[in-house]
């Protein structure tokens, strides 16, 4: 693992928490942070008592976007450096889009720009009352290019096409109403909450989970016939696993 020095990691009681560790930036996304989040969902990904990753912000915000240090360093860039950049945060969606465990976002504050972008690309997103949402790239002439694979998933195309085109940062309840985001809690007790959240979940089927995930994401581009023939396949694995035989027997006794 590398050394973790802008993000913290730990993983405990079946959750793997990665925390964005600069709160004094606001929690700006920059290569070498991007790297390390990488690196912890790759380990995550690994860890046998792992069933939940939990992707939090230290401080204030979750996530404010890029580095504006990085932003200043694109403008003198040419188009290849540019693209080994953009690159390495779309390995790191698609390092989570594939990732076995279900990621949950916890966002508090602001999550803007390539912050939100991260935020989409967790499968579940938490967000305090308080929160913010959006992605104002095209107020300085540029693009939310990479995440707009998943924003284009998650939300209608007109939704999508607002939030883009508008650069409108929105509130908690205007993002839960459509569908950016799954559930909003009071701000005091939002950290209860999200412990809450995170904890049923890690207390299912692991291997059902897993399964479950996998053939979700893996419709993305199939056809009917072909997404019922990969139902067919994960139903006939799953019903193989220890942890369906388990219930199955939980379930004939009552």
């Amino acid at each position: 693992m590398l050394e973790h020095r802008k993000i913290l990691y730990k993983t405990q009681d079946g959750i793997a928490r990665v925390t964005l560790n600069r709160p004094e930036k606001r929690n700006a996304l920059d290569g070498e942070l991007i790297d390390e989040i990488k690196d912890a969902m790759s380990d995550a990904a690994l860890h046998a008592e792992c069933r939940v990753v939990l992707l939090t912000g230290a401080g204030k915000d979750f996530c404010s976007g890029a580095d504006l240090a990085g932003l200043e360093k694109t403008v003198q860039a040419g188009v290849l450096e540019n693209m080994d950049d953009a690159r390495n945060m779309a390995e790191l969606f698609l390092i989570m889009r594939r990732h076995p465990r279900p990621i949950i976002a916890a966002v508090q504050g602001r999550a803007l720009a390539g912050g939100c972008g991260l935020a989409t690309a967790c499968d579940v997103i938490l967000a305090a009352e308080s929160a913010q949402f959006g992605y104002p790239e095209v107020n300085i002439g540029f693009v939310p290019a990479m995440v707009m694979a998943i924003l284009r998933r998650s939300v209608s195309e007109k939704a999508a096409f607002e939030l883009v085109a508008s650069g409108e940062v929105i509130p908690a309840t205007r993002a839960r109403e459509i569908g950016l985001i799954h559930h909003v809690y009071p701000d005091g007790e939002f950290a209860a909450a999200v412990d809450a959240y995170v904890s049923r979940l890690a207390a299912k089927s692991s291997s059902a989970l897993t399964l479950s995930k996998r053939l979700l994401y893996q419709m993305d581009a199939t056809s009917f016939d072909a997404a019922l023939e990969a139902g067919v396949q994960t139903n006939a694995i799953a019903r193989m696993t220890e942890d369906c035989k388990r219930g199955v027997e939980r379930f004939l006794k009552k």
